[in-house]
């Protein structure tokens, strides 16, 4: 068994893990990074986010040459797609990526160890690999390694034909009819790209509505649209089995007949990846719902073990991990760290694109905070018109009193990326005035979160 020594050990190479490695790389640690997969990025980057991605906006491209740009005077014969090229494409993306992400830590000599890894006590952990074990000792262990598919009582995994979002991005064929078990985030998007294709896509939710979490009246506007789409859905509905029989899968739901299609998605969650860790070595417990439990500095109560991403409180997103990643190690080297979550956006990459950031109308409604809002619509905008992408709108929330804005929720076109600039303006306690009295490039999308930060104090100017 070889031993090493390093100033941090960080288990899991997903964007929480690597980010904080290298900038703790860059702060003059000397750092090592522990993975069980090839390939660097962890989920989001090899079997979530990017893959997805591409795939979307490949589906996309297919739907709008379809049938979308007729309207733009585009006349286009026989449209088809190679599912494979589209596949292919993807892997190539991630493939460059994940290699970008290695190259990364060879220009900040981050050591990266394969294999699985697990704390052997205080400022230990040991990798265990192909081969021999490693047993690294550090001063400091961050732990992020992420998290996994929540599971659902009677519905069987099959890795085929029942799956999760792994399996669904990388469907050998559209499958005929797709049944997606929860409408949340994930299984709207891979139900969006299966949809697209020309598969029958029937949603199945427990809860009485979309987005579970998200603000609601963003919620019932995206499932109009959804439904416009062809997607079906079947709300307060509870799935009891799922099962494969004779090539076909039974999806029995309680009150319901069954429903017979060819593949199931299963997307009803995640949760922490702490399974194998070796916590119990070192005397840390998990909550109730799985997590690590850490201070505001992600310290766990042993002194020297973080913990952060994922496997902690909070939404599970990529960016969130990365900010916990960077706040962590540079608290470790500068005794200072920090993370504003009321200014983490969330983002759903559906066409249209869903985006929040802040607080939703309905927390402010639940705390009994008093506050003014403002709303603008796609359709007013000259950008969207010319884009041919009208549907939606963007609503800002400000405190009645002082004008801060406390949220914001965007459905419409690139609604991601016109997130960001009510990010900024929340992280720096800006007013819905400050939005309203800066400059907007005309024309652009941007202007519809000028228009609604204006109506904010009803005096939008283009509706």
């Amino acid at each position: 068994m070889a031993e090493f020594s390093h100033d941090l050990v960080i288990i899991g190479a997903g964007p929480g893990g690597y980010v904080a490695a290298i900038r703790a790389a860059q702060l003059g640690l000397n750092v090592a990074c522990i993975d069980k997969e090839p390939a660097l990025g962890g989920t989001c980057l090899r079997v979530g986010c990017i893959p997805s991605k591409a795939l979307l906006e490949s589906s996309e491209l297919y739907a709008e040459a379809k049938g979308g740009m007729t309207r733009h005077g585009i006349r286009i014969g026989d449209v088809t797609f190679d599912l494979a090229a589209m596949m292919k494409r993807k892997d190539t993306i991630v493939n460059g990526l994940t290699s970008g992400v290695a190259g990364l830590f060879k220009k900040n000599n981050v050591k990266r160890y394969e294999g699985k890894a697990r704390i052997a006590g205080v400022g230990k952990v040991v990798v265990e690999g192909s081969g021999e074990a490693d047993t690294l000792s550090a001063k400091h262990i961050l732990i992020a390694t992420g998290s996994v598919v929540a599971p659902l009582p009677g519905v069987e995994l099959d890795g085929d034909r029942i799956g999760t979002s792994t399996e669904a991005l990388k469907y050998p064929e559209v499958p005929q009819h797709l049944v997606v078990i929860g409408a949340g985030v994930i299984g709207l998007e891979l139900g969006s790209v299966w949809l697209r294709l020309g598969a029958k896509v029937t949603v199945l939710e427990y809860m009485d509505r979309i987005l579970p979490g998200m603000d609601s009246e963003i919620a019932d506007m995206a499932l109009k649209l959804f439904k416009r789409q062809g997607m079906k859905f079947e709300l307060g509905t509870r799935v009891q089995k799922a099962v494969v029989h004779d090539g076909q899968c039974i999806v029995s739901c309680e009150g319901k007949p069954d429903i017979t299609c060819d593949r199931v998605l299963l997307a009803v969650g995640r949760l922490p990846s702490t399974e194998g860790l070796g916590l119990e070595a070192v005397g840390i417990e998990l909550d109730k719902r799985g997590r690590i439990p850490v201070d505001k500095h992600f310290a766990t109560k042993v002194p020297g073990i973080y913990a952060v991403g994922d496997v902690i409180e909070g939404p599970m997103l990529a960016h969130k991990a990365e900010e916990e990643g960077t706040a962590c190690v540079e608290r470790i080297v500068t005794g200072y760290g920090h993370v504003d979550y009321a200014s983490i956006p969330g983002i759903v990459y559906t066409h249209p694109e869903i985006a929040t950031v802040g607080k939703s109308e309905d927390e402010l409604k639940t705390e009994g905070r008093a506050y003014r809002k403002g709303t603008f619509p796609f359709m007013a905008n000259g950008r969207a018109k010319a884009l041919n992408s009208t549907d939606g709108m963007v609503k800002i929330l400000a405190d009645a009193k002082t004008d801060q804005v406390l949220g914001c929720a965007i459905l419409g076109p690139r609604a991601g990326d016109l997130i960001a600039e009510v990010a900024v303006a929340i992280a720096f306690e800006a007013t819905s005035e400050d939005i309203a009295r800066a400059c907007h490039a005309h024309p652009t999308l941007a202007e519809v979160v000028k228009e609604a930060a204006l109506a904010v104090d009803g005096r939008a100017i283009h509706i």
